[in-house]
């Protein structure tokens, strides 16, 4: 069995049905990851969870460490990440309570999050243009569809930087770009998980319209809340249904990412570099 990992976003603090639960504190040379993991098996799926933002919801989209938090999995042999996240829409048709499983991000985030293990000393290029592994999202896909939920599949999420939440002006710029919902958080985990050989996908559940939509007002704390509590139930039922079937996967697409990624010469690589990203360049570089 593969072990499947969970990144838990704004409304999701935990997965029911886990059993033999425990909580790892894992060290990561890039500082402590949101929160402890929370480990356990569902229906002999080994499972690692995470709240993105901490416990209590106190970590800022901007001073998440991605890094920590993809090392820490890695570190705990994941396979596959099940991300699942808060959004706003940009589209009539994708709708408060619906969820969207995307294919595709826009970044406008600022240089200050980190985005790659691969600095100080190792350069890497991973190829990306697939940025969702869609074999994860397939059985998204499916869950939500057994569970009669609202689903549209593909679509680009476009990551903004936040806290704040969107001007009118950009807004409508990213709809006229052809972006179909928007968040904070996803590419950064997206990126650093394909650097880690992991596979990734979104399960996003909308529950705004953003601040385009004139006659549903402007996004606010209090709608966010509203929404998510009607979907969270759903999310955590698409999960239970997914987590096993993922599981149960012999291949995934983000395997061997790196084999031809690493530009630099090993001997060139600093060695405390080395020691640091073992557990992601170990089996390419000595």
């Amino acid at each position: 069995m593969a072990t499947v990992g969970v990144i838990g976003g704004s409304g999701l603090y935990q997965i029911e049905g886990i059993q033999d639960v425990k909580e790892v504190e894992v060290k990561t040379p890039f500082g402590d990851p949101s929160d402890k993991f929370i480990t356990g098996v569902l229906e002999g799926t080994p499972v690692v969870f995470l709240p993105r933002h901490g416990r209590g919801h106190r970590i800022s989209p901007t001073e998440i460490n991605y890094r920590a938090n993809i090392w820490g999995m890695k570190k705990l042999g994941v396979s596959a990440i099940l991300s699942v996240s808060a959004v706003g829409s940009l589209k009539l048709k994708l709708k408060p309570t619906d969820f969207v499983i995307p294919d595709q991000f826009i970044d406008r985030t600022a240089p200050r999050r980190h985005m790659t293990f691969f600095s100080g000393g190792i350069v890497a290029h991973v190829g990306f243009a697939d940025p969702i592994s869609h074999e994860i999202a397939d059985e998204l896909y499916k869950a939500c569809k057994k569970i009669k939920a609202t689903v549209h599949k593909n679509g680009t999420y476009l990551n903004m930087e936040g806290p704040q939440f969107s001007t009118k002006a950009e807004s409508e710029l990213y709809r006229s770009w052809g972006c179909d919902i928007i968040g904070m958080t996803n590419l950064p985990e997206a990126k650093l998980a394909r650097e880690a050989e992991i596979s990734y996908a979104t399960l996003a559940a909308v529950t705004d319209y953003d601040c385009w939509h004139t006659s549903h007002g402007s996004v606010t704390v209090e709608m966010i809340i509203e929404n998510l509590n009607k979907n969270v139930n759903n999310a955590k039922e698409i999960l239970k249904i997914a987590i096993p079937h993922v599981g149960k996967m012999k291949k995934f697409s983000a395997e061997g990412a790196l084999q031809c990624a690493i530009m630099t010469a090993s001997n060139f690589i600093p060695e405390q570099k080395k020691k640091d990203l073992e557990i992601i360049i170990g089996k390419y570089v000595k």
